[in-house]
């Protein structure tokens, strides 16, 4: 088998020596080629190599949510064809690892390159589905060119957290939960649409729901992880299903200390509820729209701002293994 590994050497929770191991083990099961990432979209632009080569037939990622995401894009540049395209395997490497943790691979670097070795022996494999927002036609963003994301997305308040997050990173700080709990915190304090909402989320045939303050779009299901503890945003989202949106229309303090709550007691069973929420299962096709620029994300990377985005919910996108 010929494959590539595409290692970010960023990655936080790997050194690198714990590289070198993995890229051994790898290496005396297949014909490994290896490229370390060394700028923003590499991973991107080596995904799209894979799947322009002709022998290509894993893509391993090694690195977090966001090299991830960058390695699928790559593979799907052309569009989904799984039968077609280099199959996908996952080592976590990041802080929070949600797409790989969601597929039932181990946290732990070594242990998840041992169970994807044992899938490659016995082919362990799933074809997933996946999400893909774009700019919406006839709107300021309509050339905003169409992402794929693995997990979620986010737009309105989540995004802006994550926005936080990346500037404290961009001046060295490490992505750790404490960093993220703090930076909740401060957007709420500032966040001056909490209140009333300016989000409207339509889709056809369906009346519009209105003056939304946050809208989660969830591709599987835990949304994300805090430490160990994993939330639930919408407990029925999965990857052999289209998209789920959670929408909160009202953010005042008691509001978010309840739907806190719930997120931290989430379970499969149940997640956010309440006269100010709004859940939507196995959505298609659907857009969100804000009457003022709003900051957006996808698998926790900040995307900037955005008036409207569109989304599609796509079953049966890329092979992974599991």
């Amino acid at each position: 088998m010929r494959a590539l590994l595409v290692v970010n050497p960023a990655a936080t929770t790997t050194s690198a020596r714990t590289r070198d191991v993995l890229i051994h083990a790898l290496a005396s099961e297949m014909k490994l080629e290896v490229v370390t990432t060394e700028y923003r979209g590499h991973a991107r632009d080596l995904g799209r190599r894979a799947a322009e080569s002709q022998d290509m037939e894993l893509v391993v990622a090694l690195g977090g949510d966001g090299t991830v995401n960058e390695v699928v894009n790559g593979l799907l540049h052309e569009g989904p064809d799984p039968e077609r395209l280099p199959r996908l395997a996952v080592v976590p490497g990041g802080s929070t690892n949600v797409f790989a943790r969601a597929l039932g691979i181990p946290n732990d670097a070594v242990e998840a390159t041992g169970a994807i070795l044992d899938a490659l022996r016995t082919r362990s494999e799933r074809t997933v589905g996946l999400g893909l927002a774009a700019g919406t036609p006839g709107t300021e963003d309509e050339s905003v060119p169409a992402r794929w994301f693995t997990f979620c997305a986010g737009f309105g308040f989540d995004a802006g957290v994550i926005g936080r997050v990346e500037q404290h990173r961009e001046r060295g700080k490490r992505s750790t939960h404490a960093l993220y709990v703090r930076q909740v915190v401060r957007q709420f304090l500032t966040e001056p649409h909490r209140r009333q909402g300016l989000i409207t989320l339509e889709r056809p045939g369906q009346d519009p729901v209105e003056d939304l303050v946050l809208s989660i779009v969830c591709n599987t299901s835990p949304w994300t992880y805090l430490g160990n503890r994993p939330m639930y945003a919408s407990p029925e989202a999965s990857f052999d299903k289209a998209l789920d949106v959670l929408g909160l229309s009202k953010l005042s303090a008691p509001a978010v200390a309840r739907y806190a709550t719930q997120l931290l007691t989430s379970s499969p069973e149940r997640g956010p509820h309440g006269k100010h929420a709004v859940t939507l299962h196995d959505l298609t096709d659907f857009t969100l729209h804000s009457k003022a620029p709003l900051p957006f994300q996808m698998d926790g990377d900040h995307l900037g701002l955005r008036t409207s985005v569109t989304f599609t919910g796509v079953r049966r996108a890329l092979r992974v293994i599991v």
